[in-house]
């Protein structure tokens, strides 16, 4: 299943589920087929999701000494793939404007 998130504040973000899930999960919040996420919601939102990019960042590196310098799968990086979501929501924040999907 596919997730197109808007906002007026800026350009609609498309994800797939799996990525759309992950991000749910780590908001600690069920994924709806529609909702939205209002102003007052954004900044908490932005910092868990922020925490948890580093997070994947400090654990990738830990894995990667360990491993002998091996690469990991750079497609899987949180902060890659949810750069533009999180962009999203804080531009909607700085705009005080709600991220809707599924309408």
């Amino acid at each position: 299943m596919i997730y197109q998130f808007r906002s007026k504040a800026g350009p609609d973000v498309i994800m797939l589920a799996d990525l759309t899930k992950r991000i749910f999960d780590i908001f600690a919040r069920p994924l709806e087929p529609r909702g939205i996420l209002t102003v007052e919601q954004l900044p908490k939102l932005i910092t868990t999701l922020e925490t948890a990019i580093l997070n994947d960042l400090e654990e990738r590196s830990k894995s990667q000494r360990a491993d002998g310098g091996e690469n990991l799968k750079l497609a899987d990086r949180l902060g890659q793939r949810a750069y533009p979501f999180l962009e999203l929501m804080k531009q909607a924040s700085a705009k005080d404007e709600p991220v809707m999907w599924g309408v």
